[in-house]
């Protein structure tokens, strides 16, 4: 295990991140307290520091496992949980990013953690009400009381973060050093907008699903079914379906090749792909099973050849859209750079 600077700060993360949703069998899935608790032994012993959850994650369940795993290793573990999210009820205010609902957040999830500080507290979904300028005002109140050290945004537009984090900079607030999206061979989306501004402003990502709710293990990629048919699989978090289509199913049967020519996993193979990518990018890895784990943790032991890289890349193109197609015209390109684009260097392109 190795490990990476979180964006720009001088926080120390393990190249994986163990995802915790898992942690807990309130929602009809995931794991019991002895095998949540063996799955984290088996984490912090390959030497992984970064931990992952929610307040929201199996009905706080999963923060109340973590509060007791911590107990004897709190100050070497990288603790980062979110706030937004409550089941419905009948509370306007028990959900949403409001300073209200982040200050009673953060004091729930510090009894159920059994800590007196968070490492890194995430914002989990964007609501598009509270102003922008009370969420990072409340965030560094917090910062500033010593309950949390560090902030990230999750869901969340880039226009979004790039604007929370220049008003921070401007009024000397605490900024937001992290970045969580979706982000797998399966979801390249992000890459339109929000990754670019992760490496501009020195963001340190984490991908959540980056094995595409399972989709990139290879169970599903040799399903056969009529041209054009649409199968679906269940993702783990609640409610949404992933649809199963020809792109998708052409993509996980590429990985499942390529693992095949290499003597490696799929989900070894789709793990790689992402920790290779431009810029720090950390898979959080979710398991169910000590097996699944330790199969995932293996993804640390080589690295993909450019051949590699190039065929998965090419498998799983999709359309950026305006306006980054549009700036790639040769047309457009002429009259921006006066005909004098090839002859001019720019070091800050990434």
């Amino acid at each position: 295990m190795r490990y990476k600077l979180l964006g720009k700060s001088g926080l120390r993360v393990s190249e994986l991140c163990l995802g915790t949703m898992t942690f807990g069998d309130d929602w009809g899935w995931g794991s019991s307290k002895d095998e949540s608790r063996a799955l984290y032994d088996a984490f912090v012993e390959s030497g992984g520091n970064f931990i992952d959850t929610a307040d929201l994650y199996t009905n706080g369940t999963s923060e109340s496992f973590l509060g007791e795993f911590m107990a004897s290793d709190r100050e070497r573990i990288v603790l980062a949980t979110k706030y937004t999210n409550t089941a419905p009820g009948n509370d306007p205010n028990a959900a949403g990013n409001q300073r209200k609902n982040m200050m009673q957040s953060v004091e729930a999830s510090l009894k159920r953690l059994k800590t007196d500080y968070i490492d890194l507290y995430w914002l989990h979904v964007w609501d598009f009400m509270t102003p922008i300028e009370e969420v990072m005002r409340a965030f560094d109140d917090l910062v500033s009381q010593g309950k949390i050290l560090y902030i990230g945004i999750s869901d969340a537009p880039a226009w979004i973060v790039a604007r929370a984090n220049m008003l921070a900079e401007l009024r000397g607030w605490t900024s937001f050093v992290g970045l969580q999206v979706e982000y797998s061979l399966i979801e390249r989306t992000s890459e339109r907008e929000l990754l670019p501004m992760a490496r501009e402003l020195d963001l340190g990502v984490t991908a959540w699903s980056p094995l595409a709710g399972g989709l990139l293990t290879g169970k599903y990629a040799s399903d056969a079914h009529s041209e054009g048919e649409e199968k679906r699989l269940e993702h783990p978090m609640m409610a949404p379906l992933v649809d199963i289509n020809a792109r998708k199913r052409t993509i996980a049967e590429a990985v499942v090749e390529i693992a095949a020519a290499i003597g490696k996993t799929a989900a070894q193979v789709a793990l790689n792909w992402l920790r290779q990518q431009p810029g720090v990018v950390i898979p959080i890895i979710g398991a169910r099973r000590l097996s699944q784990l330790k199969d995932n943790l293996a993804s640390l032991e080589f690295t993909l050849e450019e051949e590699h890289l190039r065929r998965l890349a090419d498998v799983s193109q999709f359309e950026l859209g305006f306006p980054h197609d549009f700036f790639t015209n040769e047309l457009v390109q002429n009259f921006a750079f006066g005909g004098m684009r090839d002859l001019i260097d720019n070091h800050r392109q990434h």
